[in-house]
């Protein structure tokens, strides 16, 4: 049997993409996904989960040479058009200007994309239905149950419940641990108008904040919207309280009133549709020795409220590949810096999600958090090579996220200072400079 450089585990969105990378260098890869293969069971309909696709992961679509094949069927949304409870609709734009924007993209059509583009490369194959039961890394077997197979390294990328992580658990301590957020989400559509347009405007995200929790839309190629309902699990206008008919139209007319005209399958979707959980995963090292690495939701998965569980993941297969670049191709040194060495940008991008929650369902509408955000533009037009605001650095930046959050603490600082009159307005330009100090010799973009 053939003894693969390099085995991956999962064929989802990152195990391809870090085929191609490793294909790319010379690495034979055999890569192994656990359910049978999508692209002969993909929906009629072509609908899917969308997912929000920045600056990161448009980076490593392009390192492999996808990005231009796939573009046409990106949606470009420019900024958050908040839908208030009177009916009132107001847009936030993501960036300085309309030019700087995230993409809607279809979960299965992207990976499909991949599974095609890795599957005629000559040193990548692909295994289909075989789930991992356990690896002796001693001896250096991997066993699927069904059959077991030599192996020289192996990768995991099988995501949030990643059988990797479990195998290597048996062996050392990650400090792994699953952090539950306490809401849940459930998906609802809103379809395609009667003559075949969007029912709301596709250029951007749409929310619906109300404090505790929202609604939020994205739009699909096909001209509908997956609409997502993030709430509590239980308590006042949660899941646990919204189950029978009644309840769902009720709770939708008073929260949502403007919804409710756009959904027609609304109580169907909602009762037929189950209820996720959301949680965060934090692991202190993603490597065991220089044989396994784990990367993407099975190292640091993430709540979705930044758009960058994918983007995440995507610029860790960038990370390994310029590692590999870095070490000389020397995987063992790879693999142990990529365990240690990045962590701290997995839980720095944990920890900004979840604060985006708070922003997305509750400040948006604060006319606070307006002030605060005109001042964060204002100060990137006026220190453009020292300010950005975090949202920027995060989606069109590719800025590690440990820095992105380090350097968004100081200018949280300087903003707050001046909304509260620590700093004056007249001497406003030598006092920001100052608190910038912190940055002046540092290159960000």
């Amino acid at each position: 049997m053939k003894n693969f450089d390099i085995t991956i585990i999962g064929a989802g969105l990152s195990g391809p993409l870090m085929a191609s990378y490793l294909s790319e260098k010379g690495y034979s890869v055999d890569l192994y996904e656990s359910r049978v293969d999508m692209r002969k069971n993909i929906d009629k309909s072509g609908r899917s989960i969308n997912l929000a696709l920045s600056a990161r992961g448009i980076k490593a679509l392009k390192d492999i040479n996808l990005f231009n094949s796939i573009k046409k069927n990106l949606i470009p949304m420019k900024g958050r058009m908040i839908h208030s409870l009177d009916g009132k609709r107001s847009l936030q734009l993501y960036g300085k200007n309309q030019n700087e924007v995230i993409y809607s993209i279809s979960r299965s059509f992207l990976n499909i994309s991949l599974l095609n583009h890795v599957e005629d490369k000559k040193n990548i194959t692909m295994s289909f239905d075989h789930k991992l039961t356990d690896v002796d890394f001693e001896k250096k077997k991997i066993n699927f149950g069904k059959k077991k197979i030599n192996f020289n390294r192996i990768i995991g990328a099988d995501g949030f419940n990643s059988m990797l992580r479990n195998c290597i658990l048996k062996e050392t301590d990650l400090k792994f641990r699953s952090e539950q957020l306490g809401h849940g989400y459930k998906e609802l559509t809103i379809p395609v108008s009667e003559s075949g347009n969007y029912l709301m405007e596709p250029d951007s995200l749409h929310i619906w904040p109300r404090g505790k929790f929202m609604l939020i839309a994205l739009p699909n190629t096909d001209k509908t919207f997956t609409c997502t309902l993030f709430a509590p699990l239980k308590g006042s206008n949660s899941f646990e309280k919204i189950n029978t008919s009644k309840e769902i139209s009720n709770f939708f007319k008073t929260e949502f009133p403007d919804t409710v005209a756009l959904m027609p399958n609304l109580i169907k979707d909602f009762i037929s549709n189950p209820v996720g959980k959301l949680s965060s995963i934090y692991c202190e090292k993603w490597n065991y020795k220089d044989l396994a690495i784990i990367m993407g939701d099975a190292a640091h998965a993430i709540v979705p409220f930044f758009g960058q569980g994918m983007n995440a993941s995507f610029q860790d297969c960038t990370v390994i590949n310029n590692l590999i670049d870095e070490n000389s191709s020397d995987l063992s040194s790879a693999f142990k810096a990529f365990g240690t060495e990045h962590v701290p940008n997995g839980h720095a991008i944990a920890d900004m999600a979840l604060e985006n929650y708070v922003e997305m369902r509750d400040s948006v509408n604060n006319i606070e958090y307006k002030k605060y955000r005109e001042l964060e533009l204002f100060l990137e037009n006026k220190f453009p090579n020292r300010f950005i605001p975090r949202y920027s650095m995060v989606s069109f930046n590719e800025i590690p996220y440990s820095e992105v959050y380090r350097r968004g603490e100081i200018q949280s600082g300087i903003i707050k200072d001046f909304l509260s009159g620590k700093i004056s307005k007249t001497i406003r330009d030598e006092e920001i400079l100052n608190k910038l100090n912190p940055l002046l010799n540092e290159k960000i973009r």
